[in-house]
């Protein structure tokens, strides 16, 4: 896990797990319980938040989730570093903590159709195909880093180094950073991301890109 503070935007706090690994939870439930936010910022799309709130956090029982060949791929490359749990077991017990003590959830993240509109725009017939080229690729050879973290990082490297790919999640992440921006009028908030995505939305935080045209 790692985290920023911002100089320029006091009372925000930007926390970024590793994805899946359950010994990051305790270290993000610590970082809130010492932010104390009045709300809380998810890189989730609303339809995610509310899955994830309804099935595992709302309901008694978790059910199965099936995975794709690439995301089981990632599980045995991430468990050397310790238990690994689907969904992102940070996000669950994120919301978990936020129901529990009254603090609002809110999802950072474009909706579906608007992520499709901007993945379609982004990444071409090409860069689709490299891209899917890359994930069997990765999927039969996961890197081998000495730490979760860079793991992290090197399986993002590997499934979307295209340029389209990078353009795209770069939308996203402006997407996100200017609803940290109309969330900041409630502070203190605290943010909570994907690891490999901590470094293009600190600095977009700093400064959130402007809104594309309609």
């Amino acid at each position: 896990m790692i985290t920023a503070r911002f100089p320029t935007h006091p009372g925000v706090l930007l926390v970024a797990p590793v994805r899946g690994l359950v010994s990051e939870v305790p270290r993000v439930l610590s970082a809130l319980e010492e932010q104390a936010p009045a709300q809380v910022g998810l890189g989730l799309s609303a339809g995610e938040l509310q899955s994830l709130h309804d099935y595992f956090v709302a309901s008694e029982a978790d059910p199965v989730v099936p995975l794709t060949e690439n995301e089981t791929s990632e599980v045995r490359g991430l468990v050397r570093f310790g238990e690994v749990r689907v969904p992102n077991p940070s996000f669950v017990e994120v919301l978990r903590w936020a129901a529990h003590r009254g603090v609002p959830a809110s999802p950072l993240d474009p909706d579906d159709d608007h992520t499709a509109a901007l993945f379609a725009h982004h990444i071409g017939y090409v860069e689709l195909v490299r891209r899917t080229v890359r994930e069997r690729r990765v999927s039969r050879s996961p890197p081998t880093p000495s730490s979760a973290d860079e793991f992290a990082l090197e399986w993002d490297r590997e499934v979307a180094g295209g340029r389209g790919s990078r353009e795209f999640a770069a939308a996203r992440d402006g997407y996100l950073a200017r609803q940290v921006a109309a969330l900041s009028t409630r502070l203190p908030l605290a943010v909570v991301v994907d690891r490999e995505r901590f470094d293009s939305v600190r600095e977009m935080i700093v400064q959130p890109p402007p809104a594309p045209p309609a």
